[in-house]
């Protein structure tokens, strides 16, 4: 991703389309409401990747996009407000134009009621003890359910939601009471009503910070709802977003080392930061909805429905401070996360690698993001240190080499085409369109090759953006295997940010701070002509893993862009005999191990598993019926982490030119060791090393 700089060509265009226009309005806050929604119109239409006509479509797109965010679990609105609100739902394209909030104001003062009465509600329901021995149930999933058709289903569907948040802690309790002589043993009924206390304290902390916001908090979500319209990628940043933001870019990362992002109301982890804190503790993973944070021993504060801002304020601090995060896993296990807070161990971040062996000696290489530093001369850079890891892997005469990708989102295109290029004679690596202009080809201009060895790359679900493109162009090249999940991210875009603050006239700085716009303004394309958007990298062997049926990737995102084709370009493929011809036979090799194999058999009934407990969203409000469910959950979850756990017989070994600097730092030692044995437990990495011994034995 790039910034925008004066200069430009994007920067001069916005900043003539602003100058065409004059703000009659008397208040600075309209005037910044009039600015934003005119970036918004101008800038997407003359630079957005695509070009989307501002009509009934687009409306409906961010008419539907502004209730779920306004209200994605329908815990405000009635079906009625729904139907008021749809006067607006064929208009919001002309209202863009015309920088009209009518539709913003209506939805943000009905919601400002509903607030208003249910701040009133709720205090009255949770004064009452409910009664877990009567039948009961509560729809969590909101996309099952619809909007209330009165206030008096609304306040009986709020009963159902704060006996279900008392219930979930009255059973934590009693779980902790029962595994633990040393607690006080409290009856169900005081577990209850300490229970109630705790969701009272809570739900008046959320209704306080919603009554902080106010309607420059629902515009700028509006303007979000604007832009998304367009792609999920292209996002408004109010100021205080954009300021965390360029924390996060500078690299200085001082917290837990994980990207959040808000997924069907929950604060979810996108990413896990190699090196961070997250990362070396472990058991954080993507896909995990943090429910609670707390401070060190101190009371979990819920942050279901939170601002993302706000919950990334109590999930960050200072360097050695615990945060426990209560997260619930993808098979719907919950379980408290205590994270010390650190600063990101650069070291982690860098390609490294080992040797690993079962037939044969075979390098293995781990490149957890594509790095790049433009801003310093001899920075580190993800290519340079890719081709020092290969010849020190070469220098030990390594029989193969794994690149293993799983889990790396991207980085820089630069270094992704020179690695490429490690690889290859020369030929194009990638095509980058633009659009109204036709594709941008970059090549591997270097003629000569660094390793012609037996290659395979490695992916999963999360592998994205730039590891898309590395698999893909080895991939057409017939130069290397690629196994792992059923397909990549499918992340084919690239985005730019704007800031708008250096884009507005000199008359109008006085609005400032306004924030950022980050803009997809070009496509990636395979050298075949296929884009990498939406359907990602197929491999040529395909392993089980736990996301299998669960939905992951681009595909799942609100309004992603199409995947379509170009026109191939003109390239040399590897001698085709060398990996064409013997995929086949690789392929049913490892198909006829994986059939045979108890691990991936395990692997595979977790993934079913996974999707079994995600489709459970009927919940008994039965203390008995809901203990049982969730001690099952937590029993056959437990059993099958435990057995995922178990070595594979993977030998790992340092190689020898990095034995003494690891070996002389203990931080390091100990960093290094525990890599080690978590690939040994890694059947995914075992199953390559199968494929690289038969690879090796038809090379």
């Amino acid at each position: 991703m790039n910034i925008i700089k004066p200069g430009s060509r994007l920067f001069l265009g916005i900043l003539l389309l602003l100058g065409a226009f004059s703000f009659k309005s008397d208040t600075d806050e309209q005037q910044r409401t009039e600015i934003l929604l005119d970036l918004v119109y101008q800038g997407l239409s003359q630079n957005h990747f695509s070009y989307i006509e501002y009509n009934d479509a687009f409306s409906e797109r961010v008419f539907n996009l502004f209730l779920d965010q306004m209200d994605y679990s329908k815990r405000f609105f009635l079906r009625t407000d729904i139907e008021s609100f749809r006067i607006y739902e064929h208009q919001l394209d002309d209202a863009l134009k015309n920088k009209s909030t009518q539709f913003l104001l209506a939805v943000s003062d009905t919601f400002e009621q509903r607030l208003q009465y249910l701040e009133a509600l709720y205090p009255k329901l949770l004064a009452e003890a409910f009664d877990f021995s009567v039948p009961d149930e509560v729809e969590t999933d909101p996309d099952k359910r619809d909007y209330p058709d009165s206030f008096s289903e609304l306040d009986a569907f709020w009963k159902r939601i704060l006996k279900y948040q008392v219930l979930t802690r009255v059973y934590d309790a009693y779980k902790d009471q029962m595994e633990n002589d040393s607690l006080e043993q409290k009856s169900l009924a005081i577990l209850e009503e300490e229970a109630r206390e705790k969701v009272l304290k809570n739900n008046r902390d959320w209704f306080k910070r919603l009554r902080e916001n106010d309607f420059s908090d629902h515009r700028d979500l509006y303007i979000n709802c604007l832009t998304a319209a367009f792609d999920p990628h292209t996002s408004f940043f109010p100021p205080r977003d954009k300021e965390n933001f360029d924390i996060s870019m500078s690299g200085q990362f001082e917290g837990i080392g994980a990207t959040l992002t808000v997924k069907d109301g929950y604060i979810t982890v996108n990413a896990i930061v190699p090196g961070s804190a997250s990362d070396r503790q472990g058991e954080l993973e993507v896909e995990d909805k943090i429910l609670k944070v707390a401070q060190g021993p101190d009371e979990p504060v819920d942050v279901v429905d939170m601002p993302l801002d706000e919950a990334v304020q109590l999930i960050r601090g200072k360097k050695g401070t615990e945060v426990q995060l209560t997260i619930r896993k993808a098979d719907e296990t919950v379980k408290v996360i205590p994270i010390i807070r650190d600063v990101v161990v650069l070291e982690e971040t860098y390609a490294k690698s080992l040797i690993l062996e079962r037939e044969n000696k075979i390098g293995y290489i781990r490149l957890p993001k594509f790095y790049a530093d433009f801003t310093q001369s001899g920075a580190k850079s993800s290519a340079d240190d890719m081709k020092t890891e290969i010849q020190k892997l070469m220098d030990e005469e390594v029989e193969g080499l794994i690149i293993d990708l799983r889990n790396n989102g991207g980085g820089s295109l630069q270094d992704v085409v020179k690695i490429a290029g490690y690889f290859i004679e020369s030929g194009p690596i990638v095509q980058v369109k633009a659009r109204n202009f036709p594709p941008l080809i970059l090549e591997d201009t270097d003629p000569g090759v660094l390793y012609q060895g037996p290659l395979t790359i490695l992916v999963n679900s999360y592998s994205a953006s730039a590891s898309e493109i590395l698999a893909a162009a080895l991939q057409d090249y017939n130069r290397a295997i690629v196994l792992g999940s059923k397909s990549t991210f499918g992340k084919g875009t690239v985005q730019k940010m704007i800031d708008l603050d250096r884009v507005i006239p000199f008359n109008l700085r006085h609005l400032s701070p306004l924030g950022a716009l980050k803009m997809t303004i070009q496509k990636f394309y395979r050298i075949n002509g296929q884009t990498t958007q939406l359907q990602g990298i197929i491999p040529d062997i395909i392993f089980p893993d736990a996301q299998t049926y669960l939905e992951v990737g681009e595909r799942e995102l609100d309004y992603p862009l199409p995947f379509d084709t170009i026109a191939s370009t003109d390239y040399q493929t590897w001698d085709k005999k060398k990996i064409e011809d013997k995929i086949v036979k690789l392929e049913h090799n490892s198909q006829n191990r994986i059939e045979q194999s108890d691990a991936f058999e395990l692997i595979e009934k977790n993934a079913l598993l996974l999707k079994k407990r995600q489709e459970e969203t009927l919940l008994s409000l039965q203390f008995d019926t809901f203990s049982a469910y969730k001690e099952q959950v937590n029993d056959e979850g437990k059993t099958l982490r435990e057995k995922l756990k178990e070595e594979t017989g993977l030998k790992a070994y340092t190689l020898a030119a990095d034995l003494e600097n690891i070996e002389s730092d203990s931080t390091k030692l100990k960093l290094h060791n525990k890599w080690k044995d978590d690939l040994k437990k890694d059947i995914q990495l075992f199953e390559t090393l199968h494929v690289m011994d038969d690879l090796v034995e038809i090379w």
